[in-house]
């Protein structure tokens, strides 16, 4: 069984590795050869999710790297597959052959084999190692077109603060093996010792909450629309933004072991729902539509977590990773066809190109959580666990999902208007527009587009409903039939009064719409209270390192070049020079020595007779 689930995480990496080092060497084949790779890794999936199979491997003196696969990770490794496939489908038929196509369905794979192992990862450092190549590869999704400035800075922005909330994940490990999770066994994680327990759930929360773009966090999915559509469309729908939430339902009892966790989780789920929702509803951006409401329907399984309504959390998961990805490939067609994702100037969008117009208004439908379809059964299980949790709460997940039929209608809205006079008005703003949409590209789009309409059925709720007999959580909240009611109908009219106002200017002034629209100025909010800051010490720090520092080092050797001119000037001056005095003095008296060395035998004989005279005198002098 462990070979199965090698293999399930193998195939990804493996075709993912040689596409992306092959680039252009195998343009013509990657398409092919990246669409094989995922209908391998769907039905490995698919076999994985019946067979349950787990395996380990050592990794470091007692710690192992564990995988496996239960009730919430068949969930995931099932839908991560089936979304990665959709995704690829749509690319083989759009993304041209002017593109590096080996490298971009090779970093796709890589980041689809990451996610593989970060919902199977059953120890924090395997869970780690993914969410870091997780993080990696999306940086190099997100600025794929990386000649752009723009879109390289995007992905920055993006990289840096997804990893300033991943450094949480960092601190959890270290406060799990101070508070001896020996092991770093997820499941291990509630029984750390206190206080270190308070510190490896706050880790597991920011990291969490960053990786999901919630509240603070939220700023970076919109520059992450810089990406390609398909990028946009896997990584927002099913893997790196779901992760998080992800993370946070599958470690819930780490949150139910301490008493602020789940209370804060909960409310931060709840609030980003709504504030966000509000955001894309000021949104004239297709994609930062479908960006900001990403935010606020992962909002929903965040809520979900803190609430503990797992089972609930995980339909909501699955429902809107089939859903959103669809709406991003058809916004993705649009904006290759048009040249523009401008919803004014999408106008007639869907009369004009049909096939995939069916597909977004499906989809569009079931965003905005009309009854039956699938989003508004999972968020009324949502909501019942909320309600369970705390009356607020219910209150901000209803209010929250009346603003996603707002916004979901208004997309709808603009879309279906008839075509204007000057039919091509604001096209071809962005980009040239090919006028043509593949048939190919549009089977991915039905496929999402039904698995969303057909999932609303299969997460009924109840005791019985799918997500809470795979998850194993039957005792789990369900709502009541007022509540189904109440919910189907506040979305009802809520999306009726939107169908009815959207042409109409928001009644609120221009600079609200203008912060709104940039995302509750978020960005602003962190440059100034952290990147600046963080800029500013980092300069002020530069300035000590070279001027006191540095300067301490150079003060050092201009000392110790003093020093050695002082002890040469000695050297030189002093014991050089007594060192020539006695050689000049041993010299003189080599030369006083040599003179009497005549050769001559009669000075020999006179100079003995000397020498004798002058001893026989000091003998007599002496005595």
């Amino acid at each position: 069984m462990s070979a199965l689930l090698w293999l399930l995480i193998a195939v990804p990496l493996g075709a993912g590795t040689f596409l992306g080092s092959a680039g252009r060497g195998v343009n013509r084949l990657a398409p092919a050869l990246g669409v094989g790779a995922a209908l391998v890794t769907m039905g490995l999936a698919v076999a994985a999710a019946f067979a349950r199979p787990e395996a380990s491997a050592p990794l470091l003196t007692g710690t192992r790297a564990g995988l496996a696969v239960d009730g919430l990770s068949a969930v995931m490794v099932v839908t991560v597959a089936a979304v990665t496939l959709g995704v690829l489908l749509f690319a083989a038929a759009e993304f041209g052959p002017d593109e590096n196509r080996g490298r971009f369905f090779g970093l796709m794979l890589l980041f689809a084999g990451a996610m593989l192992v970060t919902v199977s990862a059953t120890t924090l450092p395997l869970l780690l190692m993914a969410w870091e190549a997780m993080g990696a590869t999306s940086w190099a999704l997100i600025g794929y077109w990386w000649q752009q400035p723009e879109r390289a800075r995007a992905a920055d922005v993006a990289f840096l603060t997804t990893r300033t909330a991943d450094l949480g994940l960092y601190l959890a490990a270290g406060a799990a093996l101070a508070g001896g999770i020996g092991s770093l066994r997820l499941d291990a994680l509630p029984g750390a010792s206190s206080p270190w327990l308070q510190l490896v759930t706050a880790g597991v929360v920011a990291a969490a909450l960053g990786k999901s773009a919630q509240l603070p966090f939220s700023f970076w999915l919109s520059r992450a629309m810089q990406g390609p559509s398909p990028v946009s469309a896997l990584l927002h729908s099913a893997t790196m933004v779901a992760a998080g939430a992800y993370l946070l339902l599958r470690l819930h009892p780490l949150l139910a072991a301490t008493a602020w966790a789940g209370p804060l989780v909960a409310w931060t789920g709840a609030l980003t729902a709504l504030a966000l929702g509000v955001v894309a509803v000021a949104q004239r951006d297709v994609k930062q539509l479908l960006a900001a409401s990403t935010s606020a329907q992962i909002g929903y399984m965040v809520l979900a977590a803190g609430s503990g309504g797992v089972a609930g959390g995980v339909t909501q998961l699955v429902a809107h990773a089939a859903t959103k990805s669809g709406l991003f490939l058809a916004a993705g067609a649009w904006l290759t066809a048009l040249g523009t994702k401008q919803l004014p100037a999408l106008r007639g969008a869907v009369r004009r190109y049909p096939l995939v117009g069916a597909a977004f208004t499906a989809g569009a439908l079931t965003l905005a959580g009309l009854p039956p379809l699938s989003l508004w059964a999972a968020k009324d299980e949502v909501l019942a666990a909320a309600r369970a949790e705390s009356t607020g709460l219910y209150a901000v997940g209803l209010a929250a999902a009346a603003v996603a039929a707002v916004y979901s209608v208004k997309a709808l809205w603009y879309v279906t208007r008839p075509l204007p006079q000057g039919a091509e008005a604001g096209h071809d703003t962005e980009r040239h527009g090919t006028r043509r949409v593949s048939r190919a590209a549009v089977v991915p789009l039905w496929v999402l587009a039904a698995a969303g309409a057909v999932l609303g059925v299969l997460a009924l709720p109840g005791p019985a409903s799918w997500t809470k007999q795979l998850v194993g959580t039957p005792a789990e909240p369900s709502p009541a039939a007022w509540e189904l009611g109440l919910s189907a109908g506040v979305v009802l009219i809520a999306a009726g009064m939107a169908w009815r106002w959207s042409a109409r200017p928001a009644p609120v002034s221009r600079a609200a719409r203008g912060w709104v629209r940039q995302w509750l100025l978020l960005e602003r909010v962190a440059q100034v209270l952290v990147v600046r800051p963080v800029l500013a010490l980092a300069r002020a720090l530069a300035v000590f390192d070279d001027q006191v520092v540095d300067g301490s080092v150079r003060q050092a050797a201009r000392g110790g070049l003093a020093v050695g001119r002082l002890a040469r000037r000695v050297d030189d001056g002093g014991i050089d020079a007594a060192v020539r005095a006695v050689a000049s003095g041993a010299r003189g008296l080599g030369q006083w020595a040599r003179r009497p060395q005549t050769g001559l035998l009669h000075q020999y004989y006179a100079q003995a007779a000397v020498g004798f005279a002058v001893l026989i005198l000091i003998v007599l002098l002496v005595r």
